[in-house]
């Protein structure tokens, strides 16, 4: 079961990475420095300068339904500045730095939740703050996601 919606998450995030790619070439990565500015020419644009470290790709975020009858991602930007197609893309990026980047330490919505149990399996992979990220874990419902996770996965 799992290794299915490893299989999925590992390509959703193929596409949303191709995707942006394919779009245009002459548009760099969202996170490197002078994108999508018209007076910096795209070759003035580059991350192959010694000692520049490469820009972040972005944060790639699944959820996924009990048993994988379902699956969603988007990805998520957090630099320079809060981006990408995430709905909440400035909450999510506030909790993430509030977290130092540990997914385990996000504060969450707290709220109370039932005992229904319904598993929902969340994963993060790619770079937080040019940080490389690979998470992952399992909620017994839907409720406790958003206790846990608050707006990070809220999309």
């Amino acid at each position: 079961m799992h290794r299915s919606a490893a299989l999925a998450a590992a390509a959703l995030f193929a596409v949303a990475v191709a995707v942006p790619a394919a779009a245009s070439s002459a548009s760099p990565a969202p996170d490197v420095p002078g994108a999508g500015d018209p007076a910096v020419p795209v070759a003035a644009v580059t991350t192959d300068r010694p000692g520049t470290p490469a820009p972040s790709r972005g944060l790639f975020l699944t959820v996924s339904g009990s048993q994988n009858t379902w699956i969603r991602g988007v990805l998520l930007h957090c630099s320079p500045a809060p981006a990408g197609p995430h709905p909440e893309a400035a909450a999510a990026c506030a909790a993430l730095d509030a977290a130092r980047g540990d997914l385990d330490r996000l504060s969450g919505d707290r709220h109370p939740c039932t005992n229904q149990y319904d598993p929902v399996t969340v994963s993060a992979t790619g770079a937080w703050r040019g940080r490389p990220t690979a998470w992952h874990k399992t909620f017994a419902n839907a409720c406790e996601l958003a206790v846990e996770t608050g707006a990070v996965f809220r999309f």
